[in-house]
């Protein structure tokens, strides 16, 4: 994942932050199709219709998703892990 400065983050967060407070909001069974709107609409405005940025929009989205698994969720199976014990 390409990390940005905490400058840049200065600029992004405040614009993020009332995105992410108003889909908490949002009932639970709701949430995951607001996200992804959300998250189609800005693909769709962010890259032109070019399969290279449509090339370009699958990578960020893969990267993205490797990132995630890779700080949040691969972390969170190893203390199950340790908790209930491996399947193997």
């Amino acid at each position: 994942m390409p990390y940005i400065s905490q400058e840049e983050r200065k600029e992004i967060d405040p614009l993020v932050d009332p995105l992410i407070e108003a889909l908490k909001k949002a009932p639970a069974d709701r949430l995951d199709a607001r996200f992804n709107y959300v998250i189609y609409k800005m693909l769709v405005r962010l890259y032109s219709e070019r399969y290279f940025d449509y090339n370009r929009a699958m990578g960020v989205l893969t990267c993205v998703a490797n990132e995630f698994y890779r700080r949040k969720v691969a972390p969170y199976e190893d203390k199950k892990i340790q908790t209930t014990g491996d399947i193997v």
